[in-house]
């Protein structure tokens, strides 16, 4: 006694046979770009190193400032607003 072998229609197997390929796809992309998320926040704390550097430096030449990042205009600082933020 043998039993029959079932089977889906030809065109809904492609349909299965599709969505399970975009879904790998998907999943694929997802992964790289979680390495690439990652490679990048390994490179956050030495920007912010850098950037600790480069406030020090600064604030060497120019003192306490507010500097205007669009056209490098500065604005000193007010000493009562440096004793607020200590």
């Amino acid at each position: 006694m043998s039993e029959e072998i079932k089977k889906v229609k030809e065109e809904d197997l492609k349909k299965i046979q599709e969505n399970q390929n975009q879904m790998a796809q998907v999943i694929n992309q997802v992964g790289a770009i979680e390495a690439q998320k990652q490679d990048l926040l390994t490179q956050v704390p030495a920007i912010r190193k850098a950037m600790d550097e480069l406030k020090v430096e600064l604030e060497k030449e120019y003192g306490k400032v507010s500097i205007n990042l669009a056209d490098g205009t500065y604005e000193e600082i007010p000493e009562e607003t440096l004793k607020k933020v200590d």
